[in-house]
């Protein structure tokens, strides 16, 4: 039996679970922080190498008459100088360019993490709500069962019952109890995964279920949208991470210059030196080094858009075959409540009138009861399958995105 919250007790509503949820996750940050230091790199990447300081002894004698001397002879120089490279503009560009799909990359895949932590947030709480209500089912179905026990011990008294129907009776209510335990159990196994991502808040008793009958239009429009779709989106932004990579292994096939400029000192008899030089580096195999870069950069964009195409495919199937089993179940349920649900009831009315009656054997009654109480739990094992599902499609989209579709519309 669970303690009944009292009504000054704070209740755990879904928005709150998931304010919560996102208030404690460390996913979230993390992904913040890789955009924040991947648009830095695009910053530093976009910039001029820093020029390399030379400095130098040249020529000094270290035999003979002048060993060791930095005057002397007229070719001893102390030298200093400085070296840029000249990187060309559009590669400097393609760098920065790669790291900001880098960043645009972790935004996405932080979009993805809050996507997952919603819908599993969600699903926990919903999963202890409805095995809160399996628990409060069976404690109203054993409270009739311990009437029942004492109605066959009174007729068993009295001799108008056999006693076969008191054992009868007391395993229909042991049957409960057993069950009872089961629910019980699984409620708080549902707190202990509703507090993975709460915390301590998840012993708190939870609040009203929302609406569970509707899901966001941009859902029943991601065919036509496939972009909508988070995972899809960031598989998106990994292909162009691969298409800056190419690019820039295409910028790479042509060499950056080197650019130096150094001043030489040499003896008080003789004539201060500077020169002046430029440096290229030679490819003299592009075959087999930057085509082949290049090459291997591009197939992995293949690569990439591969993925992203087939990964669509199935995200897209995976989402129709979600509607169609929510849909499914809403009609199930209705069933559920229009047909069955009055049928067992009535059933068991019929029997317990006829019994009464004299009419008819507790097996029966017991029979139309625990006909009721599977009937009852199997409607309610369904909705909570149904309201998984609603998760499941419920928060597929960000939020920001499901209004950008509202307005479209």
């Amino acid at each position: 039996m669970l303690p009944l919250a009292s009504p000054a007790q704070s209740t755990l509503t879904l928005d709150q679970a998931l304010q919560l949820a996102q208030d404690r996750s460390h996913q979230l940050p993390a992904q913040e922080a890789a955009a924040t230091a991947a648009r830095e790199m695009a910053m530093a990447a976009g910039q001029r190498p820093d020029p390399t300081l030379k400095v130098g002894l040249n020529n000094l004698p270290f035999d003979g008459l002048d060993r060791l001397s930095l005057t002397r002879d007229f070719m001893t120089m102390r030298s200093v100088g400085v070296m840029q490279e000249i990187t060309r503009g559009d590669k400097l560009a393609a760098r920065s360019a790669r790291f900001a799909r880098e960043a645009e990359t972790a935004e996405a895949a932080r979009t993805v993490a809050l996507v997952h932590l919603r819908r599993d947030t969600a699903m926990a709480w919903l999963e202890r709500h409805f095995q809160e209500r399996m628990v409060e089912l069976l404690q109203r179905q054993r409270t009739e069962a311990g009437l029942q026990v004492e109605a066959a011990d009174a007729a068993y008294r009295s001799g108008r019952g056999a006693q076969a129907d008191v054992f009868a009776a007391r395993v229909a209510a042991a049957l409960i109890d057993d069950r009872l335990r089961l629910a019980a159990q699984q409620v708080e196994a549902t707190t202990i995964r509703l507090a993975r991502w709460v915390g301590p808040d998840a012993q708190q008793p939870l609040g009203e279920c929302p609406s569970l009958t509707t899901v966001p239009a941009a859902v029943h429009d991601l065919d036509a949208h496939p972009s909508q779709h988070p995972e899809i989106a960031l598989l998106a932004r990994q292909q162009t991470i691969a298409q800056a990579d190419a690019e820039l292994a295409r910028r790479n096939q042509r060499p950056d210059w080197s650019v130096e400029l150094m001043l030489s000192q040499r003896g008080p008899a003789y004539s201060n030196m500077v020169s002046v030089g430029v440096s290229i580096p030679l490819q003299i195999d592009p075959r087999n080094r930057q085509d082949r870069e290049l090459a291997g950069r591009l197939a992995v964009v293949e690569q990439a858009r591969a993925q992203r195409e087939e990964a669509t495919r199935e995200h897209l199937t995976e989402t129709r075959l979600r509607l169609l089993a929510w849909h499914g179940n809403q009609a199930r349920l209705a069933h559920y409540d229009r047909t069955l649900m009055p049928l067992v009831a009535e059933r068991t009315l019929a029997a317990l009138a006829t019994y009464r009656g004299g009419g008819g054997s507790l097996g029966a009654v017991l029979e139309a009861r625990r006909l009721e109480i599977d009937t009852r739990m199997d409607r309610l094992r369904l909705d909570m399958e149904t309201a998984a599902l609603w998760a499941q499609l419920h928060y597929l989209i960000p939020a920001e995105r499901n209004a950008a579709a509202v307005t479209e519309q």
